[in-house]
């Protein structure tokens, strides 16, 4: 029976089966409800004292309740619900298939409907606000509409993935992107995102292309392949037209090629790329492994003397003023062999420790001129650290606070929110460009006056740091997966060029949005990780910009089970209790197990636990003082350290530090 019930009616089932929740999904469904209203009627089943419990539906009356207390919605709005009258059972197996069977929207239905919001006059900040997105997924969702009907159609269906038809979306060109989706169905390879995106940027493939000179004009011709030339093109000028069919072959090749080094090597793999470098997506995953250059034989160490003694006598001549300018010619032709000889012997390829070459590999990249190239560089599979070490540290927030209480976590459990911390931080200072780059040109420009015995806040200096544990990803947690979907959206059409310059040139060409969105994303990416903590794990400066940024953590990590409370001493579980509800609730579940009062705290901070409204805030609103971006104690100044270390009197108590050291 559907009936119309008040929201103060409506409390949480016991058998509802969802336990876990997304931040960021429920933030868009509130942002949707308070746009549209509430599209889909709850289920709910006769409770006591007049109530109704939500069998399904949970998700919407919480977010309902949020626009209750933001004062957007009555408490006793009506809702509209379905009236369930059978067994507690059949509840729950209700409340399963609501949950189960519920489908995600495909992409490019998600994209049309927002282009129709659009051509209805709405902008394209209005839709993301009403649906609680990002503007930059929007505007992803409204590129994806212009695509080619028959690539859009596919992307629909499912016949071809998201990051597929994000790479044919890398030209405008409808008719390119219609015309290489043709030659892609029709090919005996699967394509992939990288050979699609090369595809559509180069509508044909000229002679000189390294792919066309590693397959070879009898090969491709054998395989069906056409070429077309102008009147006055050679075989460097010349188009060759099915640039799939050169694709494939290209591929197989490197393929076999890979395969004949990793044998003669001895190698476990090689991996081929029909790029001229090593994309991040391929070595995803891997990590160096230790390797020396191959040791100097008694030959070279005999053949670089007698080079070096030739480079003497014809550095002589060159010296010489009285020399013929035929001689010097040929003295600096003669002293430029001798350097590369030099060179090319001192440039010995890396040597692998026989205990770790049976499982490392290689990258088989091609070069420029269309040569299987392998990187002078082994790499070995990433192993991921063995279960939570027993090793327990003592946290001590630095709120400054005499009464601060002392938490002891296992060491795992410190790393892994240092990482997640890390990653709210670095996601707000990616959507701040402004931001980064004021990060960016102060960390380089300090760098002459920064302790070397302090902490660095970021590595601008080098590489992204892995952190503190290899291998560990937060895959499930809004910020790391936001983090994501703002890497996959930056534009790489500059990695189409020649060469630095070439790609230099096109990187600059690009919009200021989209070079401000790399700005971002890589000096984001160089955050270390750190907690709010006493010792190593701290970075004040951090904490400093997490307060710039004004970073609500709540909103951005929540304690499960799963990542929290399963991990830590019963009595730090009821001591968070305590801060939320004082003795009162705490004392609930002061005789409760382990394993349950680790799944009840995980409902109370949810904020999906029947308890007083004050109560259910303070929870939504708690995160372990460790996982906050505390105000940083101000540093003092050069002034005030020189003031410190000279004796004040009487006369001098009003005295600025200033003052007192002049």
């Amino acid at each position: 029976m559907i009936k119309s019930i008040s929201l103060n009616k409506l409390v949480q089932s016991p058998r509802n089966v969802r336990r876990h929740s997304d931040p960021a999904a429920d933030a868009e469904l509130k942002a949707s409800i308070a746009a549209h209203g509430l599209l889909q009627n709850l289920i709910v089943r006769p409770g006591s004292r007049g109530k109704f419990e939500v069998e399904a539906g949970e998700r919407r009356r919480r977010a309902m309740l949020a626009l209750v207390d933001e004062k957007n919605l009555v408490r006793d709005h009506e809702v509209t619900c379905l009236v369930l009258e059978d067994s507690a059972e059949a509840a729950v197996e209700t409340s399963l298939a609501e949950n189960f069977h519920r489908l995600a929207m495909n992409p490019a239905d998600e994209a049309q409907a927002f282009a129709a919001l659009v051509a209805g006059g709405a902008t394209v900040e209005d839709v993301a606000r009403r649906f609680g997105l990002t503007v930059r997924f929007v505007e992803g969702r409204l590129r994806l509409a212009t695509l080619a009907p028959v690539v859009f159609e596919a992307l629909a269906s499912g016949e071809i993935t998201l990051d597929l038809a994000k790479a044919f979306g890398a030209t405008s060109d409808q008719e390119i992107q219609a015309r290489v989706f043709e030659q892609v169905s029709s090919a005996y390879y699967a394509p992939n995102p990288d050979s699609i995106r090369r595809m559509v940027l180069s509508g044909t493939v000229r002679g000189s292309d390294p792919r066309a000179r590693l397959v070879g004009r009898d090969a491709y011709f054998a395989a069906g392949g056409r070429i077309e030339r102008e009147l006055f093109d050679d075989d460097d000028s010349e188009s060759w037209v099915d640039v799939a069919l050169l694709e494939s072959l290209a591929a197989a090749k490197m393929e076999e090629q890979a395969q004949i080094l990793a044998a003669e090597q001895g190698l476990a793999w090689v991996r081929p790329t029909l790029d001229p470098y090593a994309s991040h997506d391929l070595v995803e995953g891997l990590v160096r492994l230790p390797a020396e250059a191959a040791p100097l034989t008694e030959a070279d160490l005999a053949r670089l003397d007698e080079l070096d003694a030739s480079y003497d006598e014809h550095a002589a001549i060159l010296e010489d003023e009285d020399s013929a300018e035929e001689a010097a010619a040929a003295a600096e032709a003669a002293i430029e062999a001798i350097e590369r000889e030099c060179q090319e012997i001192r440039a010995r390829p890396p040597v692998l420790a026989p205990d770790l070459k049976a499982e490392a590999g290689m990258i088989l990249v091609l070069s420029r001129d269309g040569t299987p190239v392998l990187q002078p560089v082994f790499y070995g599979e990433r192993q991921a650290d063995p279960a939570d070490s027993d090793e327990s540290i003592e946290v001590v927030p630095t709120d400054g606070s005499s009464t601060t209480r002392r938490t002891a976590l296992s060491k795992r459990l410190v790393d892994e929110l240092a990482m997640q911390r890390r990653d709210v931080l670095a996601l707000h200072i990616a959507s701040d460009p402004g931001l980064a780059l004021d990060l960016m040109v102060f960390t380089l420009a300090d760098a002459d006056t920064h302790d070397w015995r302090a902490r660095a806040a970021t590595t601008l200096r080098g590489p992204a740091p892995s952190g503190p544990i290899i291998g560990f990803e937060a895959k499930d947690a809004p910020a790391s997966s936001a983090l994501a979907e703002l890497r996959s959206g930056l534009d790489e059409s500059w990695r189409a060029g020649d060469n630095t310059a070439a790609r230099f040139d096109l990187f600059r060409a690009l919009s200021d949005d989209n070079r401000a969105a790399w700005l971002g994303f890589v000096v984001a990416r160089s955050l270390e990780a750190s907690l709010n903590m006493a010792g190593e794990r701290q970075v004040a400066f951090q904490d400093h910009l997490g307060s710039l940024v004004g970073i609500d953590m709540a909103q951005w990590w929540r304690p499960t089970a799963a990542n929290y409370f399963d991990r830590v001493s019963k009595q730090v579980i009821l001591d968070a209790l305590t801060d939320v509800g004082g003795l009162e609730l705490s004392s609930r579940f002061a005789s409760v197990k382990k394993g349950d009062l680790a799944m009840s705290a995980e409902r109370v901070f949810a904020g999906t636990y029947i308890t007083e409204v004050e109560v259910r805030e303070k929870a939504l609103a708690w995160v372990p003082e460790v996982m906050r971006f505390a105000a940083a104690a101000q540093e003092p100044t050069a002034a005030e350290l020189d003031g410190a270390d000279i004796d004040s009197g009487e006369d001098d108590q009003d005295q600025s530090p200033r003052e007192l050291a002049a």
